[in-house]
């Protein structure tokens, strides 16, 4: 991690910047995969998958015998740790239900919403070397408690045809209706159009990578809603003197094991410390499994030291972090400013990792500084919220005027004489 002593004001801006890839190449073939899956459906699928995931599939469907059969290979142990999960993930997103308050306006006029769930959403979920079960229960969960119908599930299958069981238990217990063994941009493709096999959907979420995420911006242009717009996944840690540095490290390593172009940001108020998560960071990566893939998001990475509280702040307002831990002394004041950020873990105690699994909050977050303006996933991210109102006839005696004055002023006659009309029969 580069370290970076206390930035001018005008040197942020640059100073936070994501990478940035020409995406010019990856548009035109991705763009050329969902041509082809919207034309010619399974067929094309079968071929990417033969292509990609370098399996020759049958059929695209888990069956009831591979369900039953990965309950039988995922221990005891993991399992229950999915059912805790569940259990809390599900207790803190039932807790958002909305109640639509009938709202009487004025005289004779009644307004109110309902929220109503999204009959058919697609789930993505990656594969390869994290299969990320963990985004199953993140996604099919909510899912469930909104009332959609039809959850529908892809992840991309193994070489030797078959699904991670973890997954497809995750899968069992959140209360998905469907999994489909495809993966990458034809999964995505297949969601958004439909084939003989994949119903179409009408929003798709999920993670995945950058073929996956350019897929997903492509057909929410034409075709189908999508979650968010999403980059690499980040973190940002605020720490001082009272903060545990083995803890800090092991935060910021966490993330950056997600993959190469993942982010981390280290903002402290001294260099003395900025040096020891450094050194400690260095230690603890030799131990890692995935080293090389968090060494490599470490060279993008970067830890700056501020004067105070007030530039920390405004930094962390400005990058907009994806997850943004604060291990202060002073966490609740600070959590206080936080304005931008995904999800927000407070003190020693509250590791990202937390919030990844069991906590019972979403992980499923706006990265690449699109936490300005997008929230998490939660409940109202599988309904759409329809209004209604309701006008008697003291109603139109209270704002018909005002409705044929304003129809009358913006040139729109029919407007106007659709509420004349209704004044007049009274």
């Amino acid at each position: 991690m580069k370290i970076y002593t206390f930035p001018a004001k005008d040197e942020l801006d640059a100073l936070l910047k994501r990478p940035v890839r020409d995406a010019s190449e990856l548009n035109a073939t991705v763009s050329a995969v969902l041509k082809d899956v919207r034309e010619r459906g399974d067929v094309a699928v079968r071929e990417y998958e033969e292509r990609f995931d370098k399996v020759r599939l049958d059929d695209l469907v888990v069956s009831e015998a591979e369900m039953q059969e990965a309950e039988k290979l995922v221990s005891e142990e993991l399992k229950e740790a999915i059912r805790i999960a569940h259990h809390n993930i599900e207790r803190f997103h039932a807790a958002q239900r909305f109640e639509g308050e009938h709202v009487k306006v004025t005289e004779g006029v009644e307004c109110w919403q309902k929220a109503v769930a999204i009959e058919k959403v697609g789930l993505y979920i990656p594969g390869g070397t994290a299969p990320l079960f963990s985004t199953v229960l993140m996604l099919a969960t909510p899912a469930k408690i909104a009332g959609c119908r039809d959850i529908i599930l892809c992840t991309p299958p193994a070489k030797d045809g078959n699904v991670n069981p973890a997954i497809l238990v995750a899968a069992h217990t959140a209360g998905v209706s469907r999994i489909y063994k495809i993966g990458g941009v034809q999964a995505i493709g297949a969601m958004a159009y439909g084939t003989e096999s994949v119903p179409k959907v009408f929003k798709i979420f999920g993670p995945g990578n950058q073929f996956v995420m350019c897929a997903k911006q492509q057909v929410s242009l034409h075709d189908v809603a999508i979650d968010m717009p999403a980059g690499p996944s980040e973190v940002e840690v605020l720490a001082d003197e009272t903060s545990n540095v083995a803890f800090v490290a092991a935060d910021l390593l966490s993330q950056a094991e997600h993959g190469i172009d993942s982010q981390v940001l280290l903002v402290c108020k001294s260099l003395e410390t900025a040096q020891k998560v450094e050194a400690e960071v260095e230690r603890q990566l030799a131990l890692l499994p995935r080293k090389e893939i968090a060494a490599q998001a470490l060279e993008h990475s970067k830890a700056i030291v501020v004067h105070d509280d007030d530039e920390m702040m405004e930094i962390t307002n400005r990058y907009a972090p994806e997850h943004l831990i604060i291990e202060t002394s002073n966490y609740m004041e600070l959590a206080q400013k936080v304005v931008n950020a995904g999800s927000v873990f407070l003190g020693s105690l509250t590791p990202e990792s937390a919030g990844d699994y069991a906590s019972g909050t979403n992980h499923t977050l706006p990265t690449n500084g699109y936490a300005v303006a997008y929230s998490g996933v939660n409940l109202d991210s599988f309904c759409r919220k329809i209004t209604f109102q309701h006008i008697q006839p003291e109603g139109i005696r209270s704002i018909g005027k005002a409705v044929e004055l304003m129809a009358e002023a913006e040139g729109l006659d029919a407007h106007k004489n659709a509420m004349t009309l209704r004044k007049e029969s009274l």
